[in-house]
């Protein structure tokens, strides 16, 4: 079920309806929100309204913030659009493209398109599964605005950045207000969507060890020694199929499917059986594996150091085997504190599976 339940839509392009001897665009369709051209502060801000079922008479207006509809923006964004194919302007852009190549100077062409090239940005950020996730969360059984003290006014776009054709990462800001106080509640939203890691385990010859890779992280200004890991490509994605390629990607190792435990199974059902590492700014849900075998010192030895990753991708990685005993003090990799805080419990518990 749509997480909308006011699907209708008009935008108006003011600078397309003037072209001569092409009709007016109006009364375009989409069947996910209403939008409507703002002229009040940017003559490129477009302004949608959705409307949400937990509050259906208070709709909520998503904006781009100033700056990501800029001519750099716009330009970027050009030499990725085909613009045949941008719903739903697909008939009347085919039609003004093609007068506009011929009557008009790149100026004046530039200066058309951005509308649809705005709009389009918000339309990719509203309609991407990140921001439609974040949305059933909120509205979920235990999501803000369940009990009706919490209410939605306003969604501010601060970036997208784009991975391929889809979105990959979504920053924007929520006007969350406390009904009772009147006050906002904190709401800088950085959306990458679900991940997966995982602990890998190697017996040899009586001790266990751990693979780990370490790579170049920009954000934090160093690298850091962490489990091999991933990115979902959407919410519904595979996570053991994604989990088996990154290890082989990350580590160069081909595990077996039937030896993954998922240890975030064992947590309460309430969790979501995820764990979630920066709930303040961070809407990212993790999904820890667990992987136990037995090796070779060959192995072991053939691991130590190598250097693995998509070069093309800009991915530097150089895989570590460390003692498993000594693994909780050498490392900050939140996923690797909390693989093991997970797995000595479950062991403690008697909840994991006999090993193969």
């Amino acid at each position: 079920m749509t997480v909308w339940s006011k699907c209708s839509a008009s935008i108006s392009i003011l600078s397309l309806s003037r072209i001569n001897k092409l009709p007016p665009i109006q009364n375009l369709s989409s069947r996910r929100f209403s939008a409507q051209m703002s002229t009040a502060s940017s003559p490129f801000q477009i302004t949608h309204s959705i409307t949400l079922p937990t509050q259906p008479t208070e709709p909520v207006t998503v904006v781009a913030a100033p700056g990501v509809s800029d001519a750099d923006f716009r330009l970027t964004f050009l030499l990725y659009t085909d613009f045949y194919s941008l719903q739903p302007y697909q008939k009347a852009n085919r039609k003004v493209m093609e007068y506009l190549v011929i009557n008009k100077t790149f100026e004046e062409k530039f200066d058309s398109f951005a509308h649809i090239i705005t709009d389009k940005f918000c339309r990719n950020a509203i309609g991407c599964s990140l921001f439609e996730q974040w949305l059933k969360n909120i509205q979920s059984e235990k999501g803000l605005l369940a009990d009706g003290s919490l209410s939605l006014r306003q969604v501010l776009i601060q970036g997208i950045d784009m991975f391929g054709k889809r979105v990959g990462f979504l920053k924007f800001k929520a006007d969350v207000i406390d009904k009772e106080t009147g006050q906002k509640v904190p709401g800088i939203v950085f959306a990458r969507g679900p991940a997966v890691a995982v602990l890998i385990l190697l017996e040899s010859e009586g001790k266990t060890y751990t693979v780990l890779t370490e790579q170049v992280r920009v954000p934090v200004g160093r690298p850091v020694l962490e489990l091999p890991a991933g990115m979902l490509d959407d919410n519904v994605g595979d996570i053991f199929g994604t989990a088996l390629r990154e290890v082989e990607e990350e580590t160069g190792i081909q595990l077996k499917l039937d030896d993954m435990v998922d240890l975030t199974l064992f947590l309460d059902p309430s969790t979501g059986n995820k764990v979630i590492p920066s709930p303040g700014g961070c809407d990212e849900e993790l999904s820890l594996l667990l992987y136990r075998g037995s090796v070779g010192a060959d192995v072991i030895k053939q691991l130590q150091g190598k250097e693995t990753g998509l070069r093309e991708h800009g991915e530097l990685i150089k895989v570590h085997v460390v003692p498993y005993d000594t693994l909780w003090h050498m490392t900050p990799d939140a996923k690797v504190l909390m693989s093991i805080a997970i797995y000595e419990m479950a062991k403690k518990e008697g909840l994991l599976p006999h090993k193969n």
